[in-house]
Order: structure tokens, then sequence, then C-alpha cells
């Protein structure tokens, strides 16, 4: 991609671009409404990363296009350099070293030369990862194991705490990995990132969700407090999880050490009794201490909950409708999933040895709200 593809852009343009992409406007509609042709808004929303470059600014200590002007009037006027120098409020050192880089007396041209000397002063900010090999093949071997720059940047912090040089932040590692400009990074790694973007997009508002209402149900609000403060191990929050062709595939994460377990569906039913056989059929594996509770929200697959009671002992408890928040570990690591089990592939497709080698994986990636222990650390130091 050339230069063309993005210059025509005016800087009113590019202000009016980014205010509608913070906004969560994609690129095709901002283009539509600005007169602008789609391919050069999304060519320069690719160069760029999806993150808005810093505007340059002149340094406090150059020659502005004023003095420039002043200096080409003075030589008009066939005044020496020192004179200049007195009227320009510059060493006569400075205006030499302009006038003799600009074409000497009888060719310097004020805007000519300021044009050229605003283009010889981009300096790009040297890379980290660029400069240190041994750093930069750590985080690439990293991402290649789908660990996210956030879980990176804490894991460098806690291996190498007194060697700020082999340490670099998740958005330096962002930011190499989208601005191409920067270049440290094999750009196809962006595929390990969980949603496999190439640009940056802002995070938009998503409308809840919910289901209808289930009949004798228990409320969230009435779950015991060890529940809510994640006090001890054994509470569960659960979902259905789906594939091409309404495949699913259960999952359930208990709260405090988000320890997650995927549980396939026979021939991807997910009909209540369905749900509930299977369900049961994995919590009834796990130690006494770590089958206590499950929430879940209020889709149709739970309607056989006290079905699911009976043969478990584990009560279910249901969040409110359209509030899936109420549910964060179990949607956060729903969308760490979508890396493994995307929307395109048939979860049929999957036998169980293959949901649990990618919950095995899920549970051995540090997490931050672990201080970057695994889920398996977390839920063998809350058993001992």
């Amino acid at each position: 991609m050339g230069h063309g593809d993005y210059e025509r852009l005016t800087p009113e343009a590019i202000d009016q671009v980014w205010l509608r992409m913070r906004s969560g406007q994609a690129a095709k509609p901002t283009a539509r409404e600005l007169g602008l042709c789609t391919g050069t808004v999304r060519a320069y929303l690719i160069r760029c990363g999806g993150i808005r470059p810093e505007p340059r600014r002149r340094a406090s200590g150059r020659l502005s296009l004023a003095e420039r002007e002043e200096i080409s009037r003075g030589l008009a006027a066939g005044r020496s350099v020192r004179a200049i120098s007195v009227s320009v409020g510059r060493s006569p050192s400075t205006v030499s070293r302009e006038v003799n880089t600009n074409g000497g007396r009888r060719r310097y041209r004020a805007a000519r030369a300021d044009l050229a000397a605003w283009s010889r002063a981009t300096r790009p900010k040297p890379c980290k990862l660029a400069d240190n090999p041994t750093l930069r093949a750590i985080v690439e071997e990293k991402l290649a194991r789908r660990w996210s720059p956030q879980q990176i940047d804490g894991w460098l912090k806690l291996t190498y705490p007194k060697r700020p040089e082999m340490q670099v932040s998740h958005e330096s590692i962002y930011r190499t990995l989208y601005v191409q400009s920067r270049g440290a990074l094999r750009k196809e790694l962006t595929r390990y990132l969980r949603t496999g973007r190439v640009i940056r997009r802002p995070k938009g508002v998503r409308l809840p969700d919910g289901r209808g209402g289930r009949p004798n149900t228990l409320h969230i609000s009435q779950r015991p407090a060890e529940v809510s403060d994640r006090a001890v191990p054994g509470h569960w929050e659960g979902d259905l999880v789906f594939g091409k062709n309404m495949s699913p595939v259960a999952t359930l994460v208990e709260r405090k050490t988000r320890f997650l377990m995927l549980i396939g569906l026979p021939r991807g039913d997910h009909r209540a009794d369905a749900v509930a056989d299977a369900l049961a059929a994995a919590i009834t594996t796990l130690p006494t201490q770590l089958a206590k509770s499950l929430t879940w929200d209020l889709g149709h697959e739970m309607a056989q909950h006290q079905r699911f009671t009976v043969q478990t002992g584990v009560q279910v408890y249901f969040c409110d409708p359209k509030s899936p928040w109420q549910r964060g570990s179990n949607e956060n690591t729903n969308g760490l999933l979508r890396q493994y089990l995307p929307r395109r592939l048939d979860f049929r497709t999957l036998t169980q040895a293959d949901l649990d080698a990618i919950a095995r994986e899920l549970n051995e990636r540090p997490r931050q709200t672990l201080d970057f222990k695994t889920p398996s650390q977390a839920l063998a130091e809350a058993l001992r």
C-alpha cells in the first residue's frame, strides 16, 4: 500500500474519521458520510493499526516559518548573516546553517526551506522490541502460544523483576503488532490475538441478550455471601456457546479460580433435559468441596434446573433478565474461548478429548485477575 492510498485525506477528514471510529462506526459508513472512497479510509486505518497517530508538533527550539521569511527578506536585501541573526533573534551559526542547507543566498526560499525542515524532522521513536531481539523472541513465542499482550506483560514483570530491559508493556506489544511502520513483530502474529484483528477497534457497548424467566427459580441475590465475595471455591458460572449450525458446547467457570470445564452435548442436543444430564455428569466427577452452586442466565436450556439439582445436590441461581454481566467470569471466559471455538466451526466435529485439551490450555495460561497465576495453580492452592 503506497502513500497515495491515504494522502487524499485532509486533516479535517482525519479528525472526522477518528471521531466516528471512537463512537463505534465502521469504515464503510464513515467513508460514505464523509464522501470518501471506502478503500482510502480503510487503507489509512490499516496503516495506522486503528491507533490514531500522535499529531506532529514543531519543537520550540526550531526555526518557524515567520523566522525563515525574515531570513529570506534579509538575504534579498543583501544584509549579512550576522545582521539577519540579530533581527531574527538567533545565533549567526543557526542562520548560516539554515541558508547553506537550503540552497545558499541565491536560491533560499522560506516556504520551501520550511517544508524541507518539517520533512527532515521526522524521527520515528525507536521500538523496544526492534532493539532487543531476545525480548522480541520471547514475546513472539508467547503470542504463538495464544497468550494475550497483557498476560505477557505481567509474566515478564514477574520473571524479570530487576531487568527493565526485559520488560515491555502490553500497549507497546499491541502497537508493534498493529502499526505497520514499527514492524518489529511479524504481522501474522495478530492471528493469535483473541479477536484476530489486524487493527485496533474501540470498545463498544454491547446490548444485553438475556432470555425469558424460568419457573421455581432462585434469584442471584439469594446466593450465599461466600459466592458473591469469591471466598471459597466450588461456586460455578455456566452458559452455552454456539458454533456453526447452532452446535453448542457448555462452559463452566469456577468463580474463585477461573478454572474452566468444557462439556460437549451429545449430538449437539441443547434441549433442557439433555443439558441438565450433561452438566450433572460433569459436576458429579468433582470433589464435594468443588460442587456447591451454579449461576446461569435465563436461557431455555436450564428449564430442567430442578432435575439437575436433584441429580447433583448443586443449587442453581439465575441472573436478572438481559444481565449476562452478572456472570462476568463466565462471559469473559467465553470471549477467550472464541479464539479456539470460532462461530464458523461446527462444534459437533469436536470430541470431549478435544474440548478437554482446549480447557487445559486455557487453565494453564496466566490471568491478570489471579495476579498472573494460572487457574490450575489457583485451584490447587484453594484446595490446599
